[in-house]
């Protein structure tokens, strides 16, 4: 893909924002180095990092044969050697003996069943330059932030659509959405809802602890690329453009308490096999020092934003994404898989059939907005949104779809006592 093929168009950006956004883009040296913790960042020991990190760098994808990915579908147990022929090209021939295969270790692990959730974005001011987000803080789109009583009758509009999981999602900024206000949301979705959530920017163990202590049952993390290198590429401002500390959100998070921990990578921003492959090594050495964790994973593409339509997840088609989550589901039987709305009907359909347990529902990746959207009420103050979805479902028709494909849709699974 072209290096610049990601940037904003400039227009509305002042003199001095576009001097700096130049500088960014054009001048490396003017950047932070994005291996170095900034200041109050807790710096936790890096042994899954540099696990991952160095297991990902060994993996050559192209020296796997057919002959390897028949062996990799014949063992009983995927090991990683099995699971990396299974990412290759080599494994492209044999899509449907994977889909099989990975049906097969999802009905045994999870039944018939599809868990439904919402997302509810709460504000999208940023504070960090990363070149393909609809939130970047270079962007010229309409910021806001959700007051507690916006916040509330947002969750109650969700609730009585009958939803019982959210997650909720913020933009990347300390200022415009620190901490405290991130807990009072949380403490206000308990009141609706079963299970909460978050993807917000990374913070430290103790934050999280507080987080948890507020309501949060999980937190999901975008790695984004595994590629350091490319990384310092996409991110050019910013703390997200930590990659370190972004690397380590999820044992952090683990530290404080939660219950579970979410990853992904964005496929198209870098090699998509090898950050594939990052994503599942890095839930695969987490797992083992910490398995009383619930893990999770999802397989999001890029997709089109506001100011530059020209963002697609190049050579990560549908048959590709089908692939790598068909091998997820046969090296990590026990993970949650979930397909976002960035996908399509048909293919979120077919999907959960054979490898994803989990998808979203009644989706808005806007700000303010879920009320229009679920009654047809316009809210000319709406934030604009991160990204542009595909299935725009509602949760009945969701519901329906997925009891009509002979599923199970479930809203909760966790019982407090």
């Amino acid at each position: 893909m072209a290096e610049n093929q990601f940037f904003i168009d400039s227009d509305k950006l002042s003199e001095e924002a576009l001097a700096r956004k130049h500088q960014l883009e054009t001048d490396p040296s003017s950047r932070t180095n994005h291996m170095e913790y900034m200041e109050g960042m807790e710096q936790i020991r890096p042994e899954i990092r540099e696990k991952t990190l160095a297991a990902m760098e060994g993996f050559d994808y192209s020296k796997y044969t057919a002959r390897d990915v028949q062996m990799a579908l014949a063992h009983e147990t995927c090991s990683v050697e099995d699971f990396k022929a299974l990412l290759s090209p080599a494994a492209a021939p044999f899509l449907e003996q994977m889909a099989q295969k990975a049906k097969i270790e999802t009905g045994k692990h999870f039944g018939n069943t599809v868990y439904l959730f919402t997302p509810l974005y709460i504000a999208n001011y940023c504070e960090n330059y990363c070149v393909y987000c609809g939130f970047n803080c270079y962007n010229d789109i309409h910021r806001k932030k959700l007051t507690a009583e916006e916040i509330e009758h947002e969750m109650k509009v969700i609730a009585d659509s009958g939803i019982e999981e959210i997650l909720m999602l913020t933009g990347e900024s300390r200022a415009a959405s620190d901490v405290q206000y991130i807990g009072e949301a949380c403490r206000m979705a308990r009141k609706y809802f079963r299970n909460v959530g978050l993807e917000i920017y990374p913070v430290n163990t103790e934050e999280y602890r507080y987080l948890h202590e507020c309501g949060a049952d999980y937190i999901t993390v975008f790695q984004e690329t595994y590629d350091s290198d490319k990384y310092e590429t996409l991110h050019l401002m910013g703390h997200k453009r930590i990659f370190p500390y972004r690397f380590e959100a999820q044992e952090r998070a683990i530290l404080g308490g939660m219950r579970g921990v979410g990853f992904s990578a964005l496929l198209g921003l870098s090699d998509f096999r090898k950050d594939a492959f990052a994503s599942a090594m890095h839930i695969y050495y987490l797992q083992r020092k910490y398995p009383h964790v619930e893990y999770s994973l999802s397989c999001p593409r890029l997709r089109p934003i506001i100011n530059n339509d020209k963002i697609n997840p190049l050579d990560v088609h549908e048959k590709e994404l089908c692939q790598i989550l068909c091998a997820y589901r046969i090296f990590l039987p026990y993970v949650g898989i979930t397909v976002s709305s960035r996908e399509q009907k048909h293919f979120r359909d077919g999907i959960v059939k054979i490898a994803a347990t989990k998808v979203s529902a009644g989706v808005s990746t806007g700000i303010g907005d879920h009320e229009s959207k679920y009654e047809g009420k316009e809210n000319a103050d709406a934030g604009d949104e991160q990204f542009e979805i595909s299935d725009g479902r509602s949760f009945d028709q969701m519901y329906g779809d997925m009891e009509a494909e002979g599923l199970q849709p479930v809203l909760n699974d966790y019982v407090y006592v």
